[in-house]
């Protein structure tokens, strides 16, 4: 038999009738008919709000975003106005679930920075010997093998688990940062330098320090970096990445597994990868529009995107529209301003001005080609891209970026999960294969 008959036989025996999913009442993608999430949890982590229900009807709202019932908006605000870095602030506050003092603060971001460096011979063994052209393959991996550096790796009391999600969210920069050099040297075939992580720096200082061959950052480059990982942190327990962590956490399985099951979500396309096709998307639009000033110029593109005639052909304008949020995604609107201030610094503002015009136009497109009144507003994807490339940083640790954010939220989601829990998660599936009378291999054809 050849492959292609082994592809057939594949794709025909897991092919199930779309119409079953309607006569069983199929959730498909854990979600309601009306687009809601199936209920599946509690938590006191984080709050997504986007819509209110009212006698059955979904009624659009502004976004909002809460960290421990702390809306966001106000953990960005107070941090630019005492001038410092957020994230810090953010991950203490998703672990510990208060606001920490001055004082907490200081001894907590001591703490992180102590513990940035990885174990000794880490990066040689487990990251310049086996690199991968994937930084989010690497870091998964990578994950997974400090369970071998740690002699209590399968303790599940909530001391050991604080223990192994500080000193992960404290690695995560160093190893994305290594596995990018690792990656860069070995397969574009570029010099090799690797950095001692500082032990003062914030984690968005850390980072660039890292990455970069002389070190060098700006203020504002630092301060709209930990802007975007404040705002990336945590997103509730339904996305994909955190209910992959509180499943597997559900199984009572180590920390190291958990997170690295988080990693392998947030790697996709439709999950972290997303600003990239953002990115691409934008990168074609800035090609097919010849004058980035005129609205029905860009309006007919857009139209072309949205009908599979332009970009990938799949309809979709990536970076518009959300599951949660409806008229307005409260990261977008944070991440927008403050890369305002930065595409003015770095020359990129007509880009800037390409991306706001996109962004006020998208609903009128939509409706234009679908005839829908749908509320779609902009979402973070179709700026934290932008604001990568502005600051430098290379398409491939874009989503590594969301991860090195995201772990703080993953952690606390574990801790939750472990304490509270207390049952294997195990939704049903309803099988729908006929049955079948056994035929003796002699008489099969």
């Amino acid at each position: 038999m050849d492959s292609n008959s082994y592809l057939y036989k594949v794709l025909e025996n897991n092919k199930i009738d779309p119409e079953l999913y309607t006569k069983y009442n199929v959730k498909r993608g854990l979600r309601n008919a009306d687009g809601t999430g199936v209920l599946v949890g509690l938590t006191r982590v984080g709050d997504v709000h986007g819509y209110i229900m009212d006698e059955g009807e979904r009624i659009p709202v502004d976004g909002k975003l809460y960290y421990r019932g702390y809306d966001v908006e106000d953990l960005v605000y107070h941090a630019a106005q005492e001038q410092r870095y957020g994230f810090e602030e953010t991950i203490y506050l998703l672990l510990f679930g208060d606001l920490p003092t001055k004082a907490e603060l200081e001894e907590f971001s001591d703490l992180l920075g102590e513990k940035r460096a990885l174990p000794n011979n880490f990066a040689e063994d487990t990251i310049m010997k086996v690199p991968s052209p994937d930084i989010m393959n690497k870091l998964a991996r990578s994950v997974l093998t400090c369970y071998a550096y740690d002699d209590r790796a399968e303790d599940l009391s909530p001391e050991n688990i604080l223990r192994q999600s500080i000193d992960l969210i404290a690695r995560f920069p160093t190893m994305v940062a290594y596995a990018y050099m690792a990656k860069k040297h070995y397969y574009d075939h570029e010099s090799l330098f690797i950095h001692s992580p500082g032990k003062t720096k914030s984690t968005a200082e850390t980072l660039l320090s890292l990455i970069r061959q002389d070190q060098k950052f700006t203020r504002l480059e630092a301060e709209i970096l930990d802007l975007a990982l404040v705002l990336h942190a945590e997103h509730g327990g339904g996305n994909n990445s955190t209910f992959a962590v509180h499943l597997i956490s559900s199984a009572d399985t180590d920390t190291y597994s958990a997170i690295a099951a988080g990693v392998g979500s947030l790697k996709g396309f439709k999950h972290g990868g997303a600003n990239i096709k953002v990115m691409g998307m934008m990168e074609d639009i800035k090609k097919g529009v010849k004058n980035w000033e005129n609205e029905g110029e860009v309006a007919d593109y857009l139209i072309k995107i949205l009908k599979g005639e332009a970009f990938d052909r799949t309809g979709l304008i990536y970076g518009q529209g959300h599951a949660v949020y409806t008229i307005s995604d409260p990261r977008a609107t944070l991440l927008r301003n403050k890369a305002e201030a930065l595409a003015k610094e770095k020359g990129f503002y007509e880009e800037f001005n390409l991306y706001r015009t996109i962004e006020t136009l998208v609903p009128k497109v939509f409706k234009q080609v679908k005839g829908s009144d749908k509320s779609i507003c902009t979402n973070v994807d179709f700026y934290s891209g932008f604001v990568y490339h502005m600051l430098g940083i290379p398409t491939e640790l874009y989503t590594p970026i969301f991860a090195i954010s995201r772990v703080a939220g993953w952690c606390a989601h574990r801790m939750e999960e472990i304490i509270s829990g207390g049952r294997i998660i195990r939704p049903a599936y309803k099988c729908v294969q006929p049955r079948l009378p056994f035929i003796p291999i002699a008489d099969r054809k």
